[in-house]
């Protein structure tokens, strides 16, 4: 998987064209025209595996001219940001570097040894598809997502604040009316930007969601850790227990809790997935689950912790409704199913042409449907009662970039994803593409392979896919520099009105059905400057650009949770000074105030452990103390120490 903000003018341009090499590709009609194009193309902030084809930046059997010079290139890097991170390229026999750059040092369209992308010739007309989108209105007319305007309210212009829903639902005279009055006062409390609370951790969090019942949540961050909170009251948190994952690479991928909040099972990007109770009272070691353990299937081979490395990764899993299973997406363009009982994977799907970014069930009753979204740009069904010829059951297509997540409605109809081509897409399993049909197409022809890591997505380089069978598409939020995920609002708190998603511009995006939106919380605005920066980590990285500092505050919504019975959103974000660190933000319904007037205040700041910490605050009237006391107490690093314990003295 390939990993993860205004548009910035200039930064997606093609350069010269005089500097293109010779156009490979020759396709015409709506497929549209393809011209090559040198990138930015380096190491992710999410390091790929040893197969990742990505280790490929230039390939020597191109006939193609090499217009780049190296030591000229490395002396750019220098004086534009220093070479900050270097690690070594792949172990199996390229004994080169690869440059770890954050995207904003490449605003100058540096290319790592002339590694290119494909761009289509732009269109003058808008392609987008239409907004309202018609079918959209028809879902939300049909009382599957939520509850329509009644027509009298429309008519006599009815007050629409939840004071005067609440009037009509106790004095209507008419049955029809109350009862859409009652299912309607939920669906209108949208969550607002105000943080209710801040909790800060020292590394970047990667994904947080809520247990089906509203009672646990969790949040994974990059120093391997995943803490646990009690949230049966939504407005009053209690920090529940930290479990780790050991030997984990990069960052904890995804987690997924049992059906019976009993079990969470946590990935990194290794073969292993961790198991560890959620019993506060159990501390013992994680069980390890080896999705390579294939016992007498495919070689049968132990690798993983057991074999001493890990042949890919994990980048997604998902517990079956009867708990008894976990799917997993992995960086090995495969769909693993690992049975708990007999610890072992039962079933490997090498179905994708790179790799497969997010899996889930299609419906919460039943494990025979699977949905895997790929960086190949599709999502395929997986029908396992009838897999005798190893083929998907259908296909959806519509994406032109890869995907980054995929949700299911949990009613085995509905499914939500996420691509790089900056879209959200709403499917209906009835319309998917026969797998003949799909068989015939080559997805490669309808993407450009842009690099969501490091580049802004220029829309004038949009072509809409001829075979889109997706039902309503949605624009608005940005899916860059990682796998950003969306979701469908629950049927409790929302009446299953809304979709939502976060995005790399530090908010979550809050979309109706017919693809206008709806709301938005700005995760940004509510954290602004809510903890104190360091100096001593950042002065060596200012890096001039337009003005601005490389150690800026900077906010990326990775994912958001709805609780599913309170008008309650938990973001979990990468966010502080540089995006070096983390934070989980709540943000409740308040009716647009402003303020509180209880206690606690809104956006109280709290450490991972839900302790109010004044330090967090850079304010001596708060007792927080001098700066030379925080820095000695709290550095803002990128990942702590695998072995640094919660529950230990210090305060984080």
């Amino acid at each position: 998987m390939p990993t993860s903000q205004s548009f910035e003018p200039g930064r997606g341009e093609s350069p010269d064209p005089a500097s293109h090499a010779a156009n490979i590709y020759d396709t015409t009609g709506t497929e549209g025209e393809w011209e090559d194009e040198r990138d930015d193309d380096d190491m992710d902030f999410e390091p790929t595996t040893d197969e990742s084809e990505d280790a490929e930046f230039f390939d020597p059997t191109e006939d193609v001219e090499a217009d780049f010079h190296v030591p000229t290139q490395l002396m750019q890097l220098l004086g534009n940001a220093g070479l900050r991170r270097m690690f070594a390229n792949r172990s199996n026999g390229d004994r080169g570097i690869t440059l770890q750059i954050d995207e904003d040092e490449l605003d100058d369209g540096i290319g790592i040894l002339g590694s290119r992308r494909r761009r289509r010739a732009r269109s003058t007309k808008n392609q987008f598809p239409a907004v309202p989108s018609e079918v959209g209105q028809e879902l939300m007319d049909g009382g599957v997502f939520g509850t329509s305007e009644y027509y009298r309210d429309s008519l006599r212009k009815r007050n629409k604040r939840l004071a005067r829903k609440l009037m009509s639902r106790e004095l209507g005279n008419d049955r029809n009316y109350s009862t859409r009055a009652t299912s309607a006062v939920s669906q209108g409390m949208i969550p607002s930007s105000n943080a209710d609370t801040i909790i800060h951790y020292n590394s970047r969090c990667y994904s947080g969601q809520f247990s089906e019942d509203g009672n646990f949540f969790f949040s994974c961050a990059q120093d391997f850790k995943v803490r646990m909170y009690d949230t049966s009251n939504p407005y009053n948190w209690k920090y529940y227990k930290t479990v780790l994952y050991p030997f984990g690479q990069w960052t904890i991928t995804d987690a997924s809790l049992s059906p019976d909040n009993k079990w969470l099972a946590y990935s990194s990007i290794r073969s292993i997935v961790c198991l560890a109770p959620t019993d506060p009272s159990s501390s013992g070691d994680p069980f390890l689950c080896d999705f390579s353990d294939m016992g007498g299937r495919r070689g049968g081979r132990r690798r993983g912790f057991h074999g001493g490395y890990s042949h890919f990764g994990i980048w997604s899993i998902r517990f079956s409704g009867d708990g008894r299973e976990i799917v997993a997406g992995t960086s090995d363009h495969s769909v693993y199913v690992y049975d708990l009982e007999t610890r072992q994977s039962i079933l490997s799907i090498p179905g994708h042409n790179n790799d497969v970014n997010a899996v889930c069930f299609g419906d919460q009753s039943s494990p025979h449907i699977l949905y895997s979204g790929s960086d190949d740009t599709t999502i395929k069904v997986w029908d396992r009662r009838s897999m005798g010829d190893s083929r998907e059951a259908g296909v959806f297509m519509g994406h032109t970039e890869g995907l980054t997540y995929v949700d299911s409605k949990g009613d085995g109809r509905y499914v939500l994803s996420n691509g790089k081509d900056q879209t959200m897409k709403l499917w209906d399993l009835r319309k998917m593409m026969p797998t003949e049909k799909a068989s015939s197409l080559d997805p490669a022809r309808y993407t450009t392979s842009f690099d969501y890591r490091f580049m802004t997505y220029d829309e004038k380089d949009y072509v809409p896919h001829p075979h889109d069978c997706s039902l309503v598409t949605f624009r608005g939020h940005r899916v860059l520099k990682t796998l950003i995920r969306c979701h469908f609002s629950p049927p409790g708190s929302t009446n299953s009105r809304y979709v939502y998603s976060g995005s790399e511009d530090g908010s979550v995006y809050i979309y109706n059905l017919d693809a206008t939106l709806a709301g938005k919380v700005d995760v940004n605005q509510a954290t602004h400057h809510s903890r104190p920066r360091d100096p001593d980590l950042y002065m060596s990285t200012y890096a001039p650009e337009e003005g601005r500092s490389r150690g800026s505050w900077k906010t990326c919504v990775r994912d958001a949770s709805w609780h599913p019975n309170a008008p309650v959103i938990a973001a979990t974000s990468w966010n502080g000074w540089g995006m070096s660190t983390g934070t989980c933000t709540t943000h409740s319904w308040n009716d647009g105030a402003e303020d509180d007037e209880g206690e606690p205040k809104m956006g109280l700041r709290v450490n991972q452990r839900l302790e109010v910490d004044d330090d967090l605050y850079d304010n001596p009237s708060r007792g927080g103390g001098p700066m030379g006391a925080y820095r000695s107490r709290l550095r803002s690093r990128r990942v702590p120490a695998a072995g640094d314990d919660d529950d230990g003295p210090s305060p984080w």
